[in-house]
């Protein structure tokens, strides 16, 4: 016969399993009495909380929790037990929880309850929603940059076609005057319009649909090309140095961007250190694997080439920083920059195939670091038998301009006429290829990009060199994401970037009929 003090077997495994499956569980579980008093609680939610497991006993879980759900929470159990309205229990919801620093953090708490030596009690499973509401909150941030690239895209594509047909009548009247009063307000006429087309261009750069010219570069030659100019623009009171890794690799990219995104950083910069400081320009040869993937938004393993500006400024809060590759966000007074700076070297970094990253605390100054693909330099190219002899421009030659914008048609054959060449125009490519069918010798096809009617100026261009595998095409676009999308591909696409002067007209032209 058994002694009935010794422990039933069955009740000694039972609470065997249970204790293992609380020590292995990888959500934190914590069990409560009817007075809110802790009573027991497992690794997972020590290490959530940032408390040993002996400082949670006794205590009442609200210590765990913000207000207000920390005044309120006796509140809720007891409003349980006198009507049995249920808010959190065998429902689950999102809450807030607090670690020991003081850090909140979100979570998803699930409570049941269960009677034990006739007393109810409650147990919470409590899964940790940081990493989660992070990879939704970057998502967010990038669907939100792709969104306001494809405004911002869209709208410089429609403007810079108005600025082409501005600055195109503006040269022609130009030319006509003879006042130098009236020639005197033509010429700031145009200089407005070029700025004007310099704010697309840093609009597009940030939509990543500029068209780019990607050379072979060394970083470390830029910089110190740039050194002596950004001593004189940051002045006296910043102390610039340089971190240069020997044997840098090559990146392929658009020089005057590279250029660009440095002066612009040095600048920045330098408003972030009214009172002085110092700046630092770094760059360095980076294999990003797997795990750097994770922790540098996606970016592709590889190697890359690494860009780093650091200065010991006010530096972002975690508001500015969430918002500053946002074309026109700007934390300077009016009048003191357009918002466009940053936006224009994060464009520039995602078309380029790399990333722009920035690292900033109030009280640490700022680090942007730029990622570019590493370029395994190619030979060149050596001159083949039969390659074209330059052509003369201007010698009427025939062209047949394709462009769907009456207004931009209407000007562009007259440029060209002006330019002494025979010219052809057509609304579409559809069009297009018609005359191409019933004209004799075109010597080239001069075509925008960006077109309706289901065939761009990509496509077009295509579809005439398998007509006519000889001759030349000149394309044309404020917008050429196609382009953009190829270019390593088809290495030999001539561009001419809207909105253009009529001498960078007539240099494209020439520049293509040498093919």
């Amino acid at each position: 016969m058994s002694d009935p003090n010794e422990p039933n077997s069955s009740l000694l495994g039972q609470a065997r399993k249970l204790q293992a499956i609380l020590e292995s569980a990888v959500d934190a579980i914590i069990t409560i009495d009817g007075q809110g008093a802790i009573t027991t609680v497992n690794p997972a939610a020590a290490r959530l909380f940032g408390y040993e497991q002996s400082e949670f006993l006794g205590r009442n879980v609200h210590f765990l929790m913000p207000e207000p759900y920390h005044s309120e929470h006796d509140g809720y159990i007891h409003n349980y037990r006198s009507t049995g309205r249920r808010k959190i229990i065998g429902i689950g919801r999102e809450v807030t929880g607090r670690r020991r620093d003081g850090t909140l953090f979100p979570m998803h708490l699930a409570v049941s309850e269960f009677e034990m030596d006739g007393r109810a009690h409650f147990t919470g499973i409590i899964h940790d929603l940081s990493d989660r509401k992070a990879t939704e909150m970057a998502l967010r941030h990038a669907q939100k940059m792709e969104a306001m690239g494809q405004l911002t895209g869209g709208i410089a594509h429609d403007f810079n076609n108005l600025l082409t047909v501005i600055i195109g009548n503006l040269e022609m009247l130009e030319s006509k005057l003879t006042s130098p009063s009236q020639r005197e307000l033509t010429t700031e006429a145009l200089e407005a319009a070029d700025l004007g087309a310099r704010l697309t261009t840093r609009l597009l750069a940030f939509a990543r649909r500029s068209h780019l010219e990607p050379e072979s570069v060394n970083l470390n030659s830029f910089v110190v090309g740039l050194t002596d100019m950004l001593h004189r623009t940051l002045g006296a009171t910043i102390y610039l140095s340089n971190a240069l890794t020997p044997n840098l690799w090559s990146a392929r990219v658009d020089p005057s961007q590279v250029e660009s995104a440095i002066v612009n950083l040095a600048v920045n910069a330098r408003d972030a250190m009214p009172d002085g400081g110092r700046l630092l320009i770094e760059t360095g040869n980076a294999a990003i694997d797997a795990e750097m993937s994770g922790r540098l938004d996606g970016l592709p393993p590889g190697d890359y080439v690494r860009l780093s500006v650091s200065d010991t400024g006010t530096g972002m809060s975690h508001a500015v920083r969430e918002r500053a590759f946002e074309p026109f966000f700007t934390t300077k007074g009016q009048g003191r920059g357009t918002g466009l700076g940053l936006s224009m070297i994060y464009g520039f970094a995602k078309q380029s195939g790399g990333l722009a990253m920035i690292d900033s605390t109030g009280d640490k100054g700022t680090t942007v670091t730029i990622y570019l693909p590493r370029y395994r330099v190619e030979p060149p190219r050596a001159a083949e038998d039969g390659d074209a002899e330059v052509t003369a421009p201007g010698a009427g030659q025939t062209i047949l301009a394709v462009e769907d914008d009456d207004r931009l048609r209407k000007l562009t054959v007259s440029r060209l006429t002006q330019l002494g060449y025979v010219v052809l125009s057509a609304a579409s490519g559809a069009e297009a290829l018609e005359r191409l069918a019933t004209s004799q010798g075109v010597d080239l096809l001069f075509t925008d990009v960006v077109m309706p009617g289901g065939m761009s100026g990509y496509e077009l261009r295509l579809q005439a060199r398998a007509l006519y595998p000889h001759m030349p095409v000149l394309l044309t676009s404020g917008y050429a994401e196609e382009l953009a999308g190829n270019r390593t591909a088809h290495e030999d696409l001539k561009v001419l970037r809207k909105p253009y002067r009529l001498a960078e007209l007539a240099a494209a032209i020439a520049d293509a009929l040498k093919l």
